[in-house]
């Protein structure tokens, strides 16, 4: 996502250089390959900063069985 983002900055400067391009073939080529977002996944993901152990502690008692 962030390269996405530096690429984007580099289309607007393009496009300042470069005003009588159309803005559709410069957003193809700096961004084309960019996936369309899906309207079920929000568009920045968040990502969890919790800790979770890999193994149960040797500390907790066992369940009964």
């Amino acid at each position: 996502m962030s390269l996405a983002l530096y690429l984007g900055s580099y289309l607007v400067q393009a496009a300042e250089d470069m005003p009588w391009t159309p803005a559709g073939v410069l957003h193809r080529r700096f961004l084309g390959w960019v996936r369309a977002a899906d309207p079920s996944t929000p568009a920045v993901q968040q990502r969890s900063t919790a800790t979770v152990r890999a193994e149960p502690s040797r500390e907790a008692p066992e369940q009964a069985r």
